[in-house]
């Protein structure tokens, strides 16, 4: 692996959005992504793809600083476009050696902009100038603070692709903050750079670049290279400079353009503080992918326990005898009723074997009963899911990131992530239906047993089965058998009925698998509503581990940071 190859597998990392989620500063850390990414298409990989490519200077500063009308100065030619309305540069203007206008006009500088000789918004406008040496191109950019937003991220975006910035400012706003934020950002990057103090009235000349120098060197930029351009009484807005009055910028600029060493330092110095930028800033973004990851995390959490909870609930709903009273009840007690019959249970034991054969074999309607049984059970599904789901949306509602999220599915999509799924009702009847049908078959493999087989044909597969339902939702555990009577003596009944088919040791086998059965089923259900939420999340999720990939890129990078080529031979020096 080389630089271009650390480089090219930092830039993989940064594809997608790495920043999904409303936590901290997440327009800052969006930014600083963007920037990233900017400088290693713009500028860090296309300058080691090519070293000794032509040399890209932009001409960057504040609205009314005179960019515009330096560089059409500058090259003797109306290139670009001065005027006295704001935002004056809407399309940046390229100017180049005819000998490079291909290698502008590809996707070498700035790939993510198209390509233009007029005025095309989103593009990049690439003209020619026979005062330009083969070597140097000069990019007049919008203004660094200007009102519109798209032009200010453009301008950064061009600077950041820039071998060398020519920045302009003027007499009268030369002390202004924004200007100063982008000088600190080239100091920063070590970016090549040179400051055109522009518009100076000639008495405060001295005074003025004293002062803009005295600010150079408190913001450790000594050693600028400083042009002053006197002011000038212009025919008209569109007019050039006098000749004479750029002729020291001018001058330098041709020296750079015929000077291949020099070009070579140049670019050299801004790649290496463009590289050593990365040193911070990619560590910095590793920090921000990790706090998404948590905040993912904490949502999915909050989802997990949701369900974990309503699965909690459900074992309590089998548990507390809940489901057999109401509608249940009333189907048993068709036929058992309560009172003497409880009463006299031990003694007419085969009354009640002949009464239940009926009931089962179809003389009484028993299929009410296991519909019955199979409505409840569908209820309480139906009901921990629900509050299941509400509880994942206050709680989403509530932690980083979540609130965000919900805005961005809007009011209706989010308000039914706080209900069950429309077709859970349906899914919960199949569920509850295949597991009466393992029951069933429970109840065939036991009843299979030679001691048993009588016993079973009596009361039939279904009587059977159903006794086991029965004891299902009554048992503790299924491992001490009915205790208490619960629900009219539901459960105390349909308990010593197994106990005489199959014997009291098998009965509490037979609950424990019926009832994990059943469990797995309902935890199948809650695993598939959970996955609404989960599937969000993964959505729009960063790749796993982003950010240590992310770090060890940044590693790679230093590693191979000695490897930066010196440039273009210097026989021309």
């Amino acid at each position: 692996m080389d630089l271009l190859e650390a480089l090219e597998g930092l830039r993989r990392r940064l594809d997608g959005e790495l920043f999904p989620l409303a936590i901290g500063a997440v327009d800052d850390d969006r930014r600083m992504h963007r920037e990233i990414a900017g400088q290693l298409d713009d500028y860090l990989l296309p300058r080691l793809r090519a070293i000794d490519a032509p040399l890209l200077a932009v001409v960057g500063g504040s609205t009314g600083a005179g960019k515009s009308t330096l560089v059409n100065s500058l090259v003797g030619a109306d290139v670009t476009e001065p005027g006295v309305l704001r935002p004056t540069t809407l399309v940046p203007t390229l100017v180049a050696s005819p000998a490079d206008l291909d290698w502008f006009m590809g996707p070498n500088v700035l790939p993510g902009l198209s390509r233009t000789s007029g005025g095309s918004a989103a593009a990049l406008r690439v003209v020619t100038s026979a005062a330009l040496g083969p070597g140097l191109a000069l990019l007049d950019a919008p203004d660094i603070d200007s009102v519109v937003t798209a032009n200010r991220e453009l301008a950064a975006q061009l600077l950041a692709a820039a071998d060398l910035w020519l920045f302009v400012t003027t007499a009268a706003r030369y002390a202004d903050e924004v200007p100063w934020s982008f000088l600190r950002s080239a100091r920063e990057r070590s970016t090549a750079l040179a400051v055109v103090l522009d518009r100076v009235p000639a008495e405060a000349l001295e005074p003025v670049t004293r002062d803009l120098e005295r600010l150079l060197v408190a913001n450790r930029l000594d050693g600028t290279r400083l042009f002053t351009v006197p002011e000038a009484a212009l025919p008209s807005e569109k007019a050039r400079l006098p000749a004479p009055m750029v002729e020291p910028i001018t001058r330098w600029l041709s020296g750079l353009a015929a000077d291949a060493a020099e070009r070579a330092r140049v670019v050299r110095q801004t790649l290496s503080g463009a590289l050593d930028s990365l040193a911070g800033r990619v560590p910095e973004l590793a920090a921000a992918v990790e706090r998404q990851r948590a905040g993912f995390d904490g949502l999915r959490s909050i989802v997990d326990r949701a369900y974990a909870g309503a699965l909690a609930d459900f074992d309590e709903g089998m548990r507390d005898g809940s489901l057999l009273r109401g509608e249940v009840l009333a189907r048993w007690q068709d036929f058992i009723g309560t009172g003497d019959l409880m009463r006299s249970l031990e003694s007419r034991v085969g009354w009640l074997r002949d009464r239940l054969v009926g009931f089962f074999t179809g003389r009484v309607p028993a299929a009410e009963l296991r519909d019955a049984l199979e409505s409840g059970v569908e209820t309480l599904i139906r009901g921990t899911a629900d509050a299941a789901a509400e509880r994942c949306l206050n709680g989403w509602s509530a932690a980083p990131g979540g609130p965000g999220l919900l805005d961005g599915l809007g009011a209706v999509d989010a308000a039914r992530l706080g209900r069950a799924s429309p077709d859970l009702a349906k899914r919960a009847e199949s569920a509850v239906r295949a597991w009466q049908e393992f029951v069933l078959d429970l109840v065939r493999q036991e009843g299979g047993e030679r001691r048993t087989t009588a016993r079973v044909a009596s009361f039939g597969v279904n009587g059977a089965g159903l006794l086991l339902m029965l004891a299902v939702f009554a048992s503790t555990g299924g491992l001490t058998g009915i205790e208490v009577g619960i629900a009219g003596g539901t459960s105390v009944l349909s308990q010593k009925l197994l106990e005489a088919i199959f014997g009291d040791q098998a009965v509490r086998a037979l609950t424990v698998r019926a009832r994990e059965d059943l469990r797995e089923r309902v935890r199948g259900l809650m695993e598939e509503e959970a996955g609404r939420y989960m599937t969000l999340l993964e959505a729009i999720e960063p790749p796993p581990g982003l950010a240590d990939e992310l770090l060890a890129a940044a590693y790679s990078v230093r590693e191979h940071r000695r490897e930066l080529p010196a440039g273009p031979a210097t026989e021309g020096s």
